[in-house]
């Protein structure tokens, strides 16, 4: 497919982390494969993690098709942006749809990403998440990559104020060894399996994070298990 809207949007993204100094780091990038069909896993804790998440991919040369709500492709700036992007709505009411739009995309060589837990984290931890990935990855023959965010949520999360400019930030992605599930494998044994993945990525992530909290105000960003105020995972209220 052309892709007349996906590079411009990629050279400003960098030019404007540059500008921002952000200290992005990614490891593991060689996982995602230089041609072919795959599924990109990702915990999700931001707004922004769409694009960081493609940023990962950028080692590989790969655009990543996210799965994303009906809402956004509404919206009358993100919306043609995300469709000349081709990335793929997502509508909670006819779930099928965006299911075989997915796995055309896969079957024709494209890298599609998912946000598993389907909504964001408040706790920063990986929640339950869905099948539908593992499910994607088996029907189309394709390998499942596990992927891990850390400090996106510090730039624009759900209900806190949104901070796009901080300088210095550091960002920190992890992409896992491929998972290559077969259509005869358990689902539920599947997801179970990619939740440990991807749980292990964001603990490494987060315990190799240079930045810590700079007072009992700054630490909202920091999951409680290491001292911080984020809700416990059973406390997180879905919005």
């Amino acid at each position: 497919m052309a892709d007349r809207v996906y590079p411009p949007v990629i050279v400003l993204a960098k030019t404007l982390f540059r500008a921002l100094d952000l200290r992005i780091t990614v490891e593991g990038g060689e996982h995602i494969p230089r041609e072919g069909g795959a599924v990109l896993a990702i915990n999700h804790i931001s707004y922004l993690d769409f694009i960081f998440g493609g940023f990962g991919a950028q080692p590989s040369k790969r655009l990543v098709r996210f799965m994303a709500k009906q809402e956004i492709f509404a919206n009358k700036i993100a919306g043609p942006l995300m469709r000349g992007m081709h990335h793929i709505p997502v509508d909670r009411e006819a779930g099928i749809g965006s299911y075989k739009a997915a796995l055309a995309a896969l079957k024709a060589g494209e890298v599609v990403g998912v946000f598993p837990e389907a909504t964001i984290s408040p706790s920063f931890t990986v929640k339950e998440i869905k099948s539908g990935a593992a499910r994607m990855a088996a029907a189309a023959g394709v390998p499942l990559i596990p992927m891990a965010l850390w400090g996106t949520q510090r730039m624009w999360t759900k209900g806190r104020p949104r901070k796009l400019f901080q300088r210095h930030l550091p960002i920190s992605i992890i992409v896992g060894e491929p998972m290559h599930p077969g259509r005869r494998d358990n689902q539920d044994e599947l997801a179970a399996e990619l939740h440990k993945r991807m749980s292990a990525l964001l603990d490494r992530a987060q315990r190799d994070y240079p930045d810590k909290p700079k007072g009992p105000d700054d630490s909202w960003w920091l999951p409680a298990h290491l001292g911080g105020t984020a809700p416990e995972p059973t406390l997180a209220t879905e919005p």
